[in-house]
């Protein structure tokens, strides 16, 4: 019987070790996100990759400024996608004693209601005026955020000028209560103009009936805050004028 060779042996069995140790690594699993995409395993979730794929979705969340009511403060935020409220949550709502039962009784209703009209003209919850109030508040600053990344998504791509934009001027707080104004300006003129808070309360309410109306239309016919003062609303008028003017630079003047 021949003698295999001392140098033959060595040889042939370095080469079956090296052979075993590459068909062992060619077996280990892959163990982090890198190596199983790389061997071809399983994608991480897709959730995670949410953040960057589904961004040029139109898709995103705004949160509104937190209203304050006598019970508590609301603050409302939103999932907004194609330009539609696709979510509405309630990340604040009045709390403690009998307003966790109104709250639990309201808010859902008033999240569908938003859903539903994609806008913050929803009725309120019998028995939750001040929550209702403090929602569409929230609500609507919630809306006018998103407009305006809408607005500022189409100014970057070239459409400077030609937008319609909603803007929300800050809160005037007047001797008779606190006074805000909303306007809607296309083509660098005042289109719409709507008071979203003014007195109230006794006397109040037919000042703000008869005032209000008249405010309005004066800022989309003077196209400015330079209107004149309502006779018998000297208060109201001047609250006015000043968050119109703060809604107004708001857009550039």
């Amino acid at each position: 019987m021949k003698k295999s060779h001392p140098v033959r042996r060595a040889v042939l069995a370095g080469a079956a070790t090296v052979s075993g140790i590459v068909l062992l690594l060619s077996l280990k699993p892959a163990s982090d996100p890198g190596s199983a995409s790389a061997a071809g395993g399983a994608a991480p979730p897709a959730a995670a990759e949410a953040p960057q794929g589904g961004r040029g979705a139109g898709t995103g969340t705004v949160t509104g400024d937190a209203a304050d009511t006598q019970y508590g403060p609301v603050q409302v935020r939103l999932t907004v996608s194609g330009g539609k409220v696709t979510a509405a949550e309630a990340v604040q709502a009045p709390k403690g004693g009998q307003s966790d039962q109104v709250t639990a009784d309201a808010v859902p209703k008033l999240n569908q209601a938003a859903v539903t009209a994609g806008t913050a003209d929803i009725d309120a919850v019998s028995g939750a005026t001040y929550t209702s109030a403090g929602y569409k508040q929230s609500l609507q600053s919630a809306l006018d955020k998103a407009a305006a990344a809408g607005s500022a998504d189409e100014t970057g791509a070239g459409g400077a000028g030609q937008g319609t934009q909603v803007l929300t001027g800050d809160v005037t707080q007047t001797q008779y209560g606190p006074v805000q104004v909303r306007v809607t300006v296309s083509g660098g003129k005042i289109t719409n103009a709507e008071t979203l808070q003014a007195p109230k309360g006794g006397r109040s309410d037919q000042v703000t009936a008869d005032a209000v109306p008249k405010l309005n239309q004066a800022a989309v016919t003077a196209g400015t805050a330079d209107i004149d003062a309502v006779s018998g609303a000297t208060y109201t008028s001047a609250g006015y004028q000043q968050s119109l003017q703060s809604a107004l630079d708001k857009a550039g003047g």
